[in-house]
């Protein structure tokens, strides 16, 4: 997830649509919204009975556009919902006391929007003869405008508008980008990874304009996008999913993950992405702002590290001289700081489990969590990357993987033992 929220499978993005131009081609395919075009011919001619089936790859590439146009349409749709809001706030008790009704939306349109805002009473009015109206809320002319017109109704009256918003030019630079966005999608074609990404920086940047963003600082390392918001609770407070620890350092750097944290709480064998990734003067600044530290190494004499060698095919002592290594580090930042008493490190014997990096900041967490595997170093295992407490973590995260892990590093805490 590129935005910070869940990742989706790759798929090419180089195709914007079906070769219904092309020699061999069908006419009419892409406007259908076909992904993948028939292929043509070896020797350029055109046969009868041509070959209607997908191939898997063709059913690849259809699911890939399926789930970018999905996710780009939620943003999509929050913008239309905010952007209605907004204009229905700002523009009905100036225009509903004179015209009543829906007859504000009308006169607010004025001579130049006459057309499409009368296209829009016509929409509503088909609506209501066949029975599509579902939600008496939406039952108006303004839930019937698409989201070029609330523009021109935002862009027609910004003296209205401009009390409440700074930038004018901000709004309309993150409108345009949606707009290519928009006609992608409405029209079902090809939407590139690259167009999806800006699409979602510039949704994002809309909402918090417009008075609807999260405000909340510690979320920016890894902030919610709208597709966990709405649909994160199908997977606890699990957030995204990493092969190797390489992909998700390229998703979540180490300063992003430890930066600005209030509480670190790191249990493992050595730590290294704690150890080896974050310098120990960023560590001394972090602790000195005020972040609370515990962290909890293997101990490096114990035999659960001469097994760990064994199962990594390591020279004896390779593993635990290099867990030594990172407690000396560690101790050295500790006794850098003007209060060590907020840093602590601590050693434990039993078998390691699994490595995890639990951060909070002052309303939000997140972990980073790993199980050791048997032939698979650290950096070679999977991932999983958590959210855990304050504002916006999906519904069910009291009952969640992140209280769970913080369950876990108490108990192996109390086990352990101080390194002096």
């Amino acid at each position: 997830m590129s935005s910070g929220g869940l990742e989706l499978p790759p798929g090419d993005s180089g195709h914007e649509g079906g070769q219904a131009d092309a020699p061999g081609g069908v006419p009419g395919a892409a406007a259908a919204g076909a992904a993948v075009s028939l292929a043509q011919p070896a020797d350029g001619e055109v046969r009868a009975g041509a070959e209607l089936d997908w191939s898997a790859d063709a059913w690849s590439e259809v699911r890939t556009r399926a789930q970018r146009a999905g996710r780009a349409y939620i943003w999509l749709n929050l913008i239309e919902q905010r952007l209605r809001s907004v204009v229905g706030a700002v523009l009905r008790p100036v225009y509903e006391p004179v015209h009543g009704g829906d007859d504000w939306v009308v006169a607010a349109a004025g001579p130049a929007g006459q057309e499409w805002v009368q296209r829009a009473v016509a929409v509503r009015e088909v609506s209501r003869r066949k029975g599509y109206l579902l939600d008496p809320a939406d039952d108006n002319v303004l839930s019937f405008l698409t989201l070029p017109q609330l523009r021109e109704l935002m862009v027609q009256h910004w003296p209205c508008f401009e009390p409440y918003f700074d930038d004018r030019r901000e709004i309309e630079l993150a409108l345009d980008e949606l707009e290519v966005t928009r006609n992608v999608v409405s029209r079902n074609r090809a939407l590139s990874r690259p167009v999806l990404e800006q699409a979602e920086r510039a949704s994002a940047r809309l909402l918090e304009v417009l008075g609807a963003g999260s405000g909340s600082p510690s979320a920016d390392r890894l902030p919610i996008d709208a597709v966990e918001d709405l649909v994160g609770d199908r997977y606890a407070d699990v957030i995204s999913v990493h092969p190797d620890r390489v992909r998700l350092q390229r998703q979540l750097p180490a300063e992003d993950l430890f930066g600005g944290a209030r509480r670190l709480d790191a249990i493992g064998i050595g730590l290294n992405l704690l150890v080896q990734n974050f310098s120990g003067r960023r560590l001394v600044r972090l602790s000195e702002a005020g972040c609370r530290v515990r962290l909890l190494f293997l101990n490096p004499a114990s035999s659960a590290v001469k097994r760990r060698e064994r199962e990594l095919g390591l020279r004896k002592g390779e593993l635990s001289r290099s867990v030594e290594m990172n407690i000396l580090h560690v101790r050295r930042v500790r006794a850098g700081l003007t209060d060590p008493s907020r840093f602590d490190i601590h050693v434990f014997d039993e078998t390691p489990r699994f490595t995890a990096y639990l951060v909070e900041g002052q309303s939000s967490g997140i972990a980073v969590v790993q199980s050791y595997l048997r032939r698979a170093r650290g950096m070679e295992a999977p991932v999983l990357v958590l959210r855990g407490g304050g504002r916006g973590v999906p519904k069910d995260a009291d009952h969640g993987l992140f209280q769970t892990y913080r369950e876990e590093f108490e108990s192996v805490w109390e086990d352990s033992r101080p390194v002096s």
